[in-house]
């Protein structure tokens, strides 16, 4: 099946993103943007077609990576990138593994689709997780509630959403019927990108295929017993909708670790934040702290204890973040400090 071709404008350009080149840029090449990112190179769209470029390995060592979603500067002719365009919004998180690399997962994203299920799957701290990374990520959420159709207790489980995050939309869903996913229609205007993210099984490439009107992705089915999901999804790629919308579907991930060194809290915990500022002293930990506010909320039942653990838990990952980049900016000093020594006791040999 070829290609569409597409413009600027309906690949989600904006003039903050023209503001970042000069005329000898658009000389050297031209804008696209990234589709599907793979080991042998980029899947990129621009207004010239769809085109396979290559990635230099400075840019993609460089940062967070380049992700699906990003704008790049694809040289003319030759096929390869020449610079990586300012982001606009980028879901970051700690790749899985010990080595604590941060990976970018999508960018320049308007609306981040959180997605669970209406069975086991249903987890208040897991989706406080997901809307923390989209609160950091300056992305408005969405939380989606698939299996409607065959869930339990659909309104408890919408109830239990809207709490976690009030203004936040909850909508319940069936992935298999055309007029249920029509519901979010209003975030699919043509040029937003939106993506889902959520766990396996939860049904986030049924919604991308039904949102895209195709079958390119073939959806793996759930477990009823366990409510466990096989993968469906293997890598990130952007698909265009019939709206003019373009959707980024994600593998499920089995651990979010949040890459966040400053992660701010209080858009998704604001209850807690507000129960601090009544809290004795400003610098109270919420855990034992004489006069606090919070564990007394805990105490007589107007605050979920679990709820404060979560919030006690994202808090310690930002933190152990935040010390993890110090140690690698460290060593990554002590590593240039090391070279330089070799260079100079090369250079010095060689005189002799």
């Amino acid at each position: 099946m070829p290609f569409q071709t597409f413009s600027l404008h309906q690949l989600g350009w904006q003039p903050e993103y023209a503001r970042q080149l000069a005329l000898a840029d658009f000389e050297a090449g031209y804008p696209a943007r990234v589709m599907a990112a793979h080991r042998s190179g980029l899947m990129v769209m621009s207004s010239r077609g769809h085109d396979a470029v290559v990635l230099p390995h400075h840019l993609a060592d460089a940062g967070d990576g380049v992700a699906v979603g990003d704008w790049v500067l694809v040289e003319h002719e030759a096929g390869r990138v020449l610079r990586l365009l300012e982001r606009r919004s980028a879901l970051v998180r700690i790749a899985a593994g010990g080595d604590h690399r941060r990976q970018s997962i999508a960018a320049n994203l308007d609306v981040l689709f959180v997605v669970s299920s209406c069975n086991e799957d249903f987890n208040p701290s897991r989706l406080e997780r997901y809307l923390a990374l989209a609160a950091d990520a300056g992305v408005a959420p969405v939380i989606v509630l698939t299996k409607a159709d065959v869930g339990g207790d659909v309104a408890a489980c919408v109830a239990a959403a809207e709490q976690l995050m009030p203004g936040v939309p909850v909508i319940a869903v069936n992935a298999l019927d055309e007029a249920s996913v029509s519901q979010l229609q209003p975030w699919l205007a043509p040029g937003m990108t939106v993506a889902f993210v959520g766990s396996s099984g939860v049904g986030k490439s049924t919604l991308t295929n039904r949102l895209v009107d195709s079958a390119s992705q073939r959806a793996s089915g759930i477990r009823e017993d366990d409510a466990r999901g096989r993968h469906t999804t293997t890598a990130r790629e952007m698909f265009p909708t019939p709206s003019g919308a373009w959707v980024i579907d994600t593998p499920g991930m089995r651990e979010l670790r949040l890459a966040s060194t400053s992660l701010e809290l209080g858009s998704v915990f604001d209850d807690i934040d507000t129960l601090a500022a009544r809290c004795r002293f400003r610098d109270c930990q919420h855990d034992g702290d004489a006069g606090c506010a919070v564990e007394a909320a805990v105490a007589d039942g107007t605050l979920d204890a679990r709820r404060l653990s979560n919030y006690r838990k994202l808090q310690r990952e930002a933190s152990h973040a935040q010390q993890t980049q110090r140690e690698q900016r460290e060593r990554s000093r002590q590593f240039g400090a090391l070279t330089k020594e070799a260079m100079r006791a090369k250079r010095e040999r060689l005189g002799r």
